[in-house]
């Protein structure tokens, strides 16, 4: 689908636009979403002291957490297109908010593991990010917008890993028991999550000139049952699976990381929890510039070698991503490993970037589906790649992991090769950029 008046600059001070609302608060749902969904994770030494877990067992709820946002992610693809991206955001962000704030309850392995699962589908909100930016930027800045609200939001990965500690120690101060504290601490994040949900819904629309029921009774946009048809030809496409794995060896690469940083650093290196937070905290802090310059030179790219240049730009973020993650699994002092770990986080998250500078350009009539599909992706490379760390099952140490995971990284940059575009399609993706810009310029809209 398309839709007419997207915005063609990205202007970072300004809400007095629907568009750039939407900018604003989709990267910051998706922040607090990380909260929510990775709160937990500074923690968990406390946490598998109450709850008398092992690390095995800490991996597996690392797993399902992430597990059970594939499903949802190939799910909330297919609704943003039936109901539109401020719908289904709010319903996620509410909904989500419960498990969230009653994890705190959670009293043995199965319950805890349960919680997780449960607030393992809030996840999804990366793709209504993705989607709601890309209807409503122009190709011009559609990659640059889509990685920079990503990049922000996936910045509370690194947040999460700091502040969270924190309310921690605030919750502890106040009820003076560390058992207590991890669960009142949780309630935070639900709390606010909450609040954005109803945020979401009263402050944002769905597309530049309306919201989709609107539109749909102006006949400006097709019926939604058509939704499901689009969504099969998504499914066809062998374009969109090899932007499945490709984004599982990025940001799946990412969610493993959030989730083991804080722990490694805790088990290997003899950290406290403030220090082993602090450092992991520094690999998602890179978020706040590194996806956002993944899309930037996508767009470049773009500009200058059309979609062929865009998945350039994609190869090379891949690779580079795996040898500094190789690099990073070899570091044995901590200076070192700082500064390995700030490069490979720079270079997973240019990645991310750059995949996300593709996906608007595979199929418009199916964006939601491709989304939602490569989205997913995210999560099922992650859950891949943490079976590794199963010690029980490998026998592998987690820098030996760490290694493997880096290794098929590198590989998987080759099957960008596979990413092609037809040449019809290479010529209506510059003539409808050339139109969106003479559009700004003239101010009369691009019939979509």
């Amino acid at each position: 689908m398309d839709f007419k008046n997207k915005a063609t600059k990205i202007k970072l001070f300004s809400l007095s636009t629907p568009q750039m609302r939407t900018f604003h608060m989709t990267w910051f749902a998706f922040f607090l979403c990380f909260f929510g969904w990775f709160g937990v994770a500074p923690m968990l030494k406390i946490i598998r002291e109450d709850l008398n877990i092992t690390t095995d067992q800490v991996v597996t709820t690392n797993m399902l957490a992430v597990a059970s946002t594939i499903i949802m992610r190939l799910f909330i693809g297919w609704l943003c297109d039936r109901i539109g991206p401020r719908l289904a955001y709010s319903g996620l962000l509410v909904i989500g908010s419960i498990p969230v704030m009653l994890i705190g309850l959670s009293t043995s392995y199965e319950s805890f593991l349960l919680m997780r699962m449960a607030i393992g589908a809030i996840g999804a909100s990366f793709v209504i990010t993705q989607y709601h930016t890309s209807i409503m930027f122009a190709p011009n800045c559609v990659g640059t917008a889509n990685a920079t609200t990503a990049g922000w939001g996936n910045l509370g990965g690194g947040v999460t890993q700091m502040v969270m500690p924190l309310i921690f120690l605030g919750a502890l101060a106040m009820v003076g028991d560390k058992f207590m504290a991890w669960r009142w601490a949780m309630a935070v994040p639900g709390v606010m999550l909450l609040i954005t949900g109803l945020g979401y819904y009263f402050f944002t629309q769905d597309a530049p000139d309306g919201n989709f029921q609107e539109l749909r009774e102006r006949g400006e946009m097709e019926e939604g049952n058509k939704v499901t048809g689009n969504f099969l030809s998504a499914c066809a496409d062998y374009r969109v699976w090899v932007l499945f794995v490709l984004y599982g060896a990025c940001f799946g690469i990412e969610l493993l990381v959030n989730s083991k940083a804080a722990l490694y650093f805790a088990d290997y290196f003899g950290m406290d929890l403030s220090t082993a937070g602090l450092i992991a905290g520094l690999f998602g802090l890179m978020n706040i510039f590194a996806r956002t310059l993944g899309g930037i030179f996508g767009d470049r790219f773009g500009l200058k070698w059309g979609l062929r240049g865009r998945v350039m730009w994609l190869f090379i973020a891949l690779f580079f991503e795996g040898l500094a993650l190789m690099l990073f699994s070899q570091m044995t002092m901590i200076p070192f490993i700082i500064v390995s770990l700030i490069i490979f986080s720079i270079f997973v998250q240019m990645a991310e970037g750059a995949t996300f500078s593709v996906v608007p350009f595979v199929n418009r009539k199916s964006l939601g589906a491709v989304a939602g599909i490569v989205g997913a992706g995210g999560n099922a490379g992650a859950v891949a790649s943490m079976f590794l760390f199963k010690k029980e099952l490998t026998g592998l140490e987690w820098p030996e992991a760490f290694l493997i995971v880096g290794m098929i990284v590198t590989v998987c940059s080759f099957l960008t090769f596979l990413v092609r575009f037809k040449p019809s399609v290479e010529t209506e993706a510059r003539r409808d950029l050339e139109a969106r810009l003479a559009e700004a310029q003239s101010g009369t809209p691009v019939p979509a």
